[in-house]
């Protein structure tokens, strides 16, 4: 079974041999797939290899063949023709690239929406920008409604969330001692820590030994979610 980028990868290189006979860049496949790198197109490429997908010509540049698609592109796992062979009778058969991706994600993921950043250390105003979606595992989510920020910051490194990360939140406005909360500071500042009620305060504690609690009263800090998951990308 190929991962959602695998899958979205060997579409694209399927496609554009089909459309201009020959396989695209890897930077063309970086691009596609909206990767930071080329080393991620290297690990999905020999990916895609070991599990029988494509091949690379040797002594040739730019040179992948596709040996076969996914159930979900062409209706049945099979062999494609080769574009050296001038047939594209296998093309028939096979869906848009749109149509596939689309199939592909709806089937692996579910989109939420990536509203922005959230400091794990001083707390700085949260964006609100729902344009950006993020596909996630539906495994990580829970039940209700969720988006994702990216964090910035270390003060949480100790609870494992790093500068970096992108963390899952179930939308709520409340959560038990102890959790990991996106708690809204005097109605225009969110961070991103763990709650503790003490008595009739209310404490935003880190998980660095570098940053001090920094505690409030219970009408200066509102709960607009808690963590349920985090995505980290290499």
């Amino acid at each position: 079974m190929l991962t959602r980028k695998q899958h979205e990868l060997l579409l694209f290189i399927h496609e554009r041999i089909r459309e201009s006979g020959v396989s695209p860049s890897f930077e063309e496949m970086k691009d596609a797939l909206d990767l930071k790198s080329k080393s991620g197109i290297h690990r999905l490429i020999t990916a895609l290899e070991e599990r029988g997908f494509i091949r690379r010509l040797p002594h040739r540049a730019r040179a992948l063949e596709v040996l076969k698609l996914p159930e979900t592109a062409s209706g049945q796992s099979g062999r494609v023709a080769s574009p050296a062979s001038g047939s594209n009778a296998g093309g028939s058969n096979i869906e848009s690239l749109d149509a596939a991706r689309s199939a592909a994600a709806a089937a692996d993921t579910v989109s939420i929406p990536l509203v922005g950043k959230i400091a794990a250390g001083t707390p700085i105003e949260a964006l609100q920008d729902n344009s950006t979606m993020v596909d996630v595992p539906p495994s990580l989510l829970k039940s209700g409604d969720h988006y994702a920020l990216n964090v910035e910051g270390d003060s949480m490194i100790e609870a494992g969330i790093l500068d970096g990360d992108t963390v899952l939140i179930q939308q709520c406005d409340t959560a038990g001692n102890g959790e990991i909360v996106v708690a809204l500071v005097d109605d225009n500042e969110a961070t991103l820590k763990r709650l503790r009620r003490k008595g009739e305060s209310v404490a935003l504690e880190a998980a660095n030994p570098a940053y001090e609690t920094r505690i409030f009263g219970p009408d200066r800090v509102k709960v607009q979610g808690k963590l349920v998951g985090l995505l980290r990308f290499y």
